[in-house]
């Protein structure tokens, strides 16, 4: 029943739109009907400026990084007691906060792509895993200018690195899992780039 509870408020706290708030306090009218539509900070960035699209960035990555790193704390100190199933605990709480930034209730299910938070997920779990991921994100962005084909790429990256780092099947199951949604969700920006008409990011 514990793991019930911890699931729903990590699915909560993921769902926590963080650009639709910063923006709506900044004064600029719903975020989600200019630009791309996108609540991330990408879209943040272009529509409301670097200095708000930077703080969405980085509470997007603190929603999957902060809840992780306070149930890892309750596990170990077995405030939460769960022998032997800490990980796969964590990877569900984790799976949790990534959906609820996806598909949050606040927002009827509409929400980002899942890449910041999925990163703050992964700075707990599987930091190592996340160089050569991040090698690849900016190599792309670098080379291309396309922050969608960069997250892809680093997302398609991921689960390799995950698997040859000799973590947990769990932890294994779960980086496909987030990698193929964080695809699944660039599908528009896929056909943008098939089309040739997908916005470069500009710095």
């Amino acid at each position: 029943m514990v793991i019930v509870w911890i699931v729903v408020a990590a699915y909560l706290i993921g769902a926590v739109p963080s650009g639709v708030i910063l923006t709506r306090m900044a004064g600029v009218t719903d975020i989600r009907r200019q630009g791309s539509g996108n609540v991330g900070a990408t879209n943040v960035y272009r529509v409301a400026g670097k200095r708000l699209g930077i703080l969405t960035l980085i509470l997007d990555i603190l929603k999957g990084m902060v809840p992780l790193l306070l149930l890892r704390y309750l596990l170990e100190s077995g405030v939460i007691n769960a022998p032997g199933a800490e990980t796969p605990v964590l990877a569900l709480a984790a799976l949790a906060l990534f959906g609820g930034h996806c598909y949050p209730v606040y927002l009827r299910f509409k929400g980002g792509k899942g890449v910041a938070t999925a990163l703050g997920v992964f700075l707990v779990l599987a930091p190592l895993a996340l160089l050569p991921s991040f090698g690849v994100f900016v190599l792309v962005l670098w080379r291309w200018r396309y922050v969608s084909l960069a997250s892809i790429s680093a997302a398609a990256v991921l689960p390799l690195a995950v698997l040859g780092g000799g973590y947990t099947w769990s932890l294994v199951l779960l980086t496909c899992v987030i990698a193929a949604v964080v695809v699944y969700r660039h599908r528009a920006n896929i056909e943008r780039l098939r089309r040739g008409t997908e916005n470069r990011f500009s710095f």
